[in-house]
């Protein structure tokens, strides 16, 4: 059969495509690119509407019921670079960020004498950790489900990390400086602590699921570790940890700009969360109807 590729924004016809019911949308990607009338796969985003979602390179002709003479709406995605390059510049750029003002340079606190508090000392280990594990989590952890992202959104989502670093940094580590109790920063400590386990701990959960090389998709379930039962309550519980840890930052630090950075993090992930417990419920038609997604019971 043939199935007719045209331009999302104006329906232009691009191409006529040969496809048998096993043929996959990579595979009409590459009849695409091979044909000369659209650039390399990566930037390839095939859709059943104009605005309709990407479809994902592993679904067939079959399963999306196209028949001969459907149409297949294109958009060029643009330059693309690939999701480890991209995680290892965001959490890379944090990292130097912070230790950089730890040294109190001159250029934002000019000449300082004052000896620096312990809390801000171990919050420079504590952020360090948190910032090391992702990096070593991209390295060794992560499977990505999708190789590149559009080259543009590298600059936004660092901004975001870097500019909340440098924000962070720069309160905690001044010479006025006002450190917390020691209660609140042993309770934050542990909260951190406890969290960063817990999000590592997911993390190699949710990559066992996947076997290398492949896309499959299951339901999360605990394993034996215990910081997994999570999965028993939510259907994100990486996101819930994170939360958590910079929510132990923020007590352990008892610094305003360090709220604000749980703070839109919790909101970003509180959506990332919701739009994954949507798409497990509608894969898995006997996915755990007690799950929310980030919070336990609530939301």
């Amino acid at each position: 059969m043939e199935i007719e590729v045209v331009t999302a924004k104006s329906s232009k016809k691009v191409a006529s495509l040969t496809a048998h019911p096993t043929t996959t949308i990579r595979e009409l990607k590459l009849q695409l690119h091979s044909n000369k009338k659209a650039p390399k796969p990566e930037r390839i985003c095939l859709r059943l509407e104009p605005k309709g979602r990407a479809l994902s390179d592993s679904e067939t002709i079959k399963n999306l019921q196209l028949k001969y003479g459907s149409k297949l709406y294109y958009k060029d995605l643009g330059p693309q670079i690939g999701w480890k390059t991209v995680f290892l510049a965001e959490y890379a750029g944090p990292l130097g960020m912070y230790l950089w003002l730890y040294q109190r340079p001159w250029l934002f606190y000019g000449d300082v004498d004052a000896k620096m508090d312990s809390v801000a000392q171990w919050a420079a280990v504590f952020w360090s950790i948190h910032y090391v594990k992702r990096l070593l989590e991209t390295l060794f952890v992560h499977r990505f489900s999708h190789a590149t992202m559009p080259l543009m959104n590298l600059f936004k989502n660092c901004s975001y990390y870097w500019l909340f670093a440098a924000y962070v940094s720069y309160h905690v580590n001044h010479p006025l400086y006002t450190p917390p109790s020691s209660m609140k920063f042993i309770i934050g400590s542990a909260i951190f602590i406890l969290c960063e386990l817990g999000n590592l701990s997911i993390h190699i959960a949710l990559r066992n699921l996947r076997p290398p090389g492949t896309t499959v998709r299951k339901i999360p379930v605990p394993t034996g570790n215990p910081f997994t039962l999570l999965f028993n309550f939510v259907s994100c519980p990486n996101y819930t940890y994170e939360i958590g840890s910079w929510i132990g930052f923020t007590i352990l630090t008892q610094c305003l700009p360090a709220g604000f950075f749980a703070l839109a993090g919790a909101y970003q992930m509180t959506v990332w969360a919701l739009g994954k417990h949507k798409s497990y419920k509608k894969e898995f038609s006997d996915y755990p109807k007690c799950r929310k997604a980030i919070i336990p019971f609530v939301l």
